[in-house]
């Protein structure tokens, strides 16, 4: 099996931490910002949803000074499970909801998590997608007909990755470039590079995609030239 290179992961972090530094609040009248955070729950996530149960008040930290965040929490687990939360905007509530879920082994269901979002965003726009998960174990090109999808109504997926799994990467890649969003590999052993990506993604999601394409710097461009061009 390929392995990723060791600093692509550091790489793509900073690539958004750049641009969370100098992102500007675009968003008028105070609107909140709808994020749909959607985490595997699979046996092997164990870790990885511990850590995501604890880092989850930071994107509702990142995005209170841009207007709010509403975060609906979706998930998928065991033989064909599937839930997701209401839009929350309190970081307590939806720890609570995720302290009570636990990790069952089964099949990955991203497609179904993008067909919900793509649900959802025609109901009301969903500025963001979070997809947060270390297998892509579906048919890829279903999935990536709903990855074009919502990239038509305006809603990007970003695809964070644990694990150096090169299927998945390269599942991610696609469900991220046909929607309009990114893809960033994270190191499983540190809880700082997902508490980063996640904080990144929440400014987005509550400043807006204009002010992410106006940046600049080497670490902007590299996350830059996986967007789509300004106008598209």
């Amino acid at each position: 099996m390929t392995k990723l290179p060791a600093r692509s992961g550091n790489a793509s972090v900073a690539a958004f931490l750049d641009k969370v530094a100098s992102m500007p609040a675009v968003r008028a009248g105070g609107a909140v910002g709808r994020l749909v955070f959607a985490v595997d729950a699979t046996a092997s996530r164990q870790h990885a949803w511990d850590r995501a149960c604890h880092l989850q008040a930071e994107m509702f930290l990142a995005a209170r000074d841009l207007g709010g965040l509403a975060v609906q929490l979706a998930y998928w687990r065991g033989h064909g499970e599937f839930a997701a939360t209401p839009f929350l905007t309190g970081a307590e509530e939806l720890a609570r909801r995720m302290s009570g879920v636990t990790v069952l082994g089964g099949m990955t269901q991203i497609g179904r998590a993008l067909e919900h979002t793509l649900a959802e965003t025609k109901r009301q726009r969903v500025n963001a997608l979070v997809l947060v998960g270390d297998a892509f174990e579906e048919d890829v090109d279903a999935v990536c007909h709903l990855a074009g999808q919502l990239g038509l109504h305006g809603t990007p997926a970003f695809c964070f990755q644990e694990g150096n799994d090169r299927t998945a990467e390269l599942g991610f890649r696609q469900v991220a470039k046909l929607s309009g969003g990114a893809w960033a590999p994270f190191d499983g052993s540190s809880a700082d590079a997902l508490r980063d990506l996640l904080r990144a993604v929440a400014v987005f999601a509550a400043g807006g995609r204009a002010a992410l394409a106006r940046l600049a710097g080497p670490g902007a461009r590299r996350l830059a030239g996986q967007l789509p061009a300004p106008g598209r």
